[in-house]
Formats: C-alpha cells, sequence, structure tokens
C-alpha cells in the first residue's frame, strides 16, 4: 500500500481483535514514528508501548472509561519531552505536540498500511496516565492510541471540499 492509498484507507478504529501484532509489524510501526521530522530534527518524542492487560485497563479509565481502548492488543503513549524540542523564534506554535503528532501520525499510516487499526485518543487525565506508564513529571503526554487488528472497519467520515478549506495567495 502506498502513502495515499493509507491516508484514504485509514479510520478511526474502535473495535479490535485480541489477534497479537507480531513484534516485526509493531517495530515497523515504530520505526516509521522514529523517521518523522520534527523542529531543528531535535526529535522529542518518546513512545510507551503497552502490552500489560491491567495497565491497559487502567489507561482505558484514564480515557474517561472508554473502555474499547483496552481491547486492543497494545497501547502506544506518544509523548514528548519539552527540554528536548527545537525552539520556534517568534512562534506561536507547541513545537513538543506539533512534533510527536506527526510522529505519530506516521506511525498511524505505516499501522495501516500494514492492516492495522488505530485511533487517536486525546481524551485523557494526563497526571493518571503518567502515573500508570511511570512517566516523569516533565514529560508530557500528548496522545495515546490502541493498536490492533480491526475487529470492525468503520465507514469514511464526511470531509470538507477541497473549496471549503483551501484558499489561494490570501486567507478568504
Amino acid at each position: 500500500m502506498d502513502v495515499a492509498e493509507a491516508i484514504r484507507a485509514r479510520r478511526s478504529v474502535r473495535r479490535y481483535k485480541s489477534t497479537p501484532i507480531p513484534d516485526e509489524t509493531l517495530q515497523n510501526v515504530l520505526n516509521a514514528a522514529r523517521l518523522a521530522p520534527s523542529a531543528e530534527n531535535m526529535q522529542p518524542w518518546r513512545f510507551v508501548v503497552v502490552r500489560d492487560e491491567d495497565a491497559k485497563r487502567e489507561l482505558a479509565s484514564a480515557c474517561n472509561n472508554q473502555t474499547w481502548i483496552a481491547e486492543a492488543p497494545v497501547i502506544i503513549a506518544a509523548c514528548g519531552v519539552p527540554d528536548e524540542a527545537g525552539t520556534i523564534v517568534g512562534g506561536y506554535v507547541d513545537p513538543v505536540s506539533v512534533d510527536v503528532s506527526i510522529a505519530l501520525t506516521q506511525a498511524a499510516l505505516e499501522a495501516t498500511s500494514e492492516g492495522l487499526g488505530t485511533c487517536w485518543v486525546t481524551a485523557f487525565s494526563e497526571e493518571r496516565v503518567k502515573s500508570i506508564l511511570n512517566i516523569p513529571p516533565d514529560v508530557r503526554v500528548v496522545a495515546l492510541t490502541p493498536l490492533g487488528y480491526p475487529d470492525e472497519m468503520p465507514e469514511p467520515s464526511g470531509r470538507k471540499h477541497l473549496s471549503q478549506i483551501v484558499c489561494y495567495d490570501k486567507y478568504e
């Protein structure tokens, strides 16, 4: 599957099979994240791969009791280390969140190309997630994603037409 196909095929999967993910496949997903661009090439990300059933249930609880999250064989916590982030001079953008989000997007696209499903989860108690996963106080949890083989593939969600989101030469 090429990149364009993966972009079109990616869905927010909320039902997973219990089938284990082969280590090589998981490494491919993580390597896609590792290869992402970042501000000043600082690569301020860390990924916590969670397979432990008790920890997955605790994480689902920390995600506003979204129990479906724990059904996936793996949950990835995508974290950013602010002290390792690039500086955007005069910018208002948070480079840690941007960099980690780019990396997790690349991981999600690789997962799609490997036949796996993901779902961005940003509704969680960061304090609880940090406690469950022993994440240091100075590290930020940007997002979580379950990772596994889809048990049910959602239909494509609606997308705005390009004419609604693209302007040329100036904002309209």
